[in-house]
């Protein structure tokens, strides 16, 4: 089974950027619909961004569509998550997700999880 692993958080100033990586280990991941996800303090697990195992479709939550581009490179077995515009509301622990089919919205649709990389935006 594909095993991701998240890397690239880290502290940033309002307005910056930042690239999150997700390498997968265990196993390809072509095939695999990837999906990005964050949980903020006190909250639930939300969906940020999903992309199709061929890379061609790609969806965004409205918190994040313009600012995030997500983006794989199968060749790399690397899924990444670029972040332009931060804002102080960005911040969380950012989870990269995979799962066999189309992609999806919603957390339980994804069986494989990495063990989150944390983003914090200051104002």
């Amino acid at each position: 089974q594909v095993q991701p692993v998240e890397s690239g958080g880290g502290l940033v100033q309002a307005g910056g950027s930042l690239k999150l990586s997700c390498a997968a280990s265990g196993r390809t991941i072509r095939g695999y619909a990837m999906g990005w996800f964050r949980q903020a303090p006190g909250k639930e697990r939300d969906f940020v961004a999903s992309i199709s195992w061929s890379g061609i479709s790609t969806d965004y939550a409205d918190s994040v569509k313009g600012r995030f581009t997500i983006s794989r490179d199968n060749a790399k077995n690397t899924v990444y998550l670029q972040m332009n515009s931060l804002k102080p509301e960005d911040t969380a622990v950012y989870y990269c997700a995979a799962k066999l089919g189309a992609p999806g919205f919603a957390t339980g649709a994804y069986p494989y999880w990495g063990q989150g990389t944390q983003v914090t935006v200051s104002s």
